[in-house]
């Protein structure tokens, strides 16, 4: 009987070089499972999987003997996958050959959690005393209540929940790791932008995605829900946040300029927002926003780097490939210790 496979992570395999038709073993996660037909009529399938580390999309097709097994998986799935090292278009696409689901056992094995889902490097526990340190340094007290209130009701949701289904922050604890990464950015950028009020543009910040918390479902991997497609998470966060400002009794024109602020976040029609941000805190909060949602972009490409590559998969969110060679420049004392050539 021949030796078990080594399992390997989606990054060590993304790393190896002139690999093509090299076997190897992997626990995964079923991220997206699409049925198509090709265009002589037979059934395929297109298929994600993923851990901690990345993710590669295959393709299986119905004469596959797993076919029926692969068809009737569900996303969000622990498999351990058997397949062949290959490319497609310049991407990982491995040809899987066998494919098997973990029992409740193995997935409760110590690391194999820890090896599937993706988290941020920060703990949540430590991004959620801060986050609440945020909430609490809001000096108008209808304005605090409000955002307490929207917590107070969607909290556990809230720390769990990922930013997004694949563009940004899109893993567990995603939602707070951007949040809380978005305060600290205002509370640099505040006192340069004195024109925004910062009590009310830090609110609009703590409460912009709040409607995430419905949009999104899953344990293991995200999807969206019922409410998430028929509503969106900029309506659900309004919703959300008329509530909480009625009940604090929050002065109404400060209550329509944060109602505002989650509308117009999205910062265009096309990606989502229901209006333009036309105030100073709507403006402000749309663009640290994205500039958060990009950055995030670039710090998960840059934690999912092999040293052997001197670039990134190409990201949607950023229309290009992310150089994730580090940069290392020689202090001036480093510069001075370096013996000078003479001139000749």
């Amino acid at each position: 009987m021949p030796e078990p496979l080594p399992l390997s992570l989606v990054r060590d395999l993304k790393a190896l070089e002139n690999s093509a038709g090299r076997p190897f073993a992997s626990l995964l996660l079923v991220r997206r499972l699409t049925n198509k037909t090709a265009s002589n009529g037979n059934p395929f399938l297109s298929l994600e999987f993923g851990d901690r580390t990345g993710t590669f999309s295959c393709t299986v097709f119905g004469d596959h003997p797993q076919f029926e097994l692969l068809r009737n998986l569900s996303e969000g799935a622990a498999v351990r996958i058997e397949a062949k090292m290959d490319t497609f278009q310049g991407r990982l696409s491995p040809k899987l050959a066998r494919v098997s689901v973990l029992t409740e056992e193995e997935l409760n094995t110590p690391g194999t959690l820890e090896n599937l889902v993706e988290v941020p490097p920060e703990s949540p526990e430590t991004l959620w005393a801060e986050f609440n340190g945020y909430i609490d340094g809001i000096q108008q007290p209808e304005l605090r209540t409000t955002v307490r209130a929207v917590f107070d009701e969607i909290g556990d949701a809230f720390r769990q929940s990922p930013a997004a289904v694949s563009m940004h922050h899109a893993y567990r604890h995603g939602l707070l790791e951007h949040t809380t990464h978005m305060a600290r950015a205002a509370k640099a950028l505040l006192p340069i932008y004195t024109e925004a009020n910062p009590d009310l543009a830090m609110a609009g910040i703590l409460l912009h995605d709040t409607g995430k918390t419905i949009e999104y479902e899953g344990t293991l991997v995200t999807r969206r829900s019922r409410r998430g497609l028929l509503q969106g998470h900029v309506v659900l966060g309004y919703q959300l946040v008329r509530k909480a400002g009625l009940k604090a009794k929050l002065d109404p024109e400060c209550l329509e300029r944060l109602e505002h602020i989650i509308l117009s976040h999205q910062g265009e029609p096309e990606w989502g927002a229901a209006v333009y941000a036309a105030t100073p805190e709507a403006v402000f909060v749309s663009m640290v926003d994205n500039l958060d949602a990009k950055m995030g972009m670039v710090q998960r490409a840059l934690r999912q780097a092999s040293d052997a590559d001197d670039f990134s998969e190409r990201l949607p969110g950023l229309s290009s490939q992310l150089l994730t060679r580090k940069l290392v420049l020689k202090t001036a004392i480093e510069q001075a210790s370096v013996p000078q050539l003479p001139l000749l």
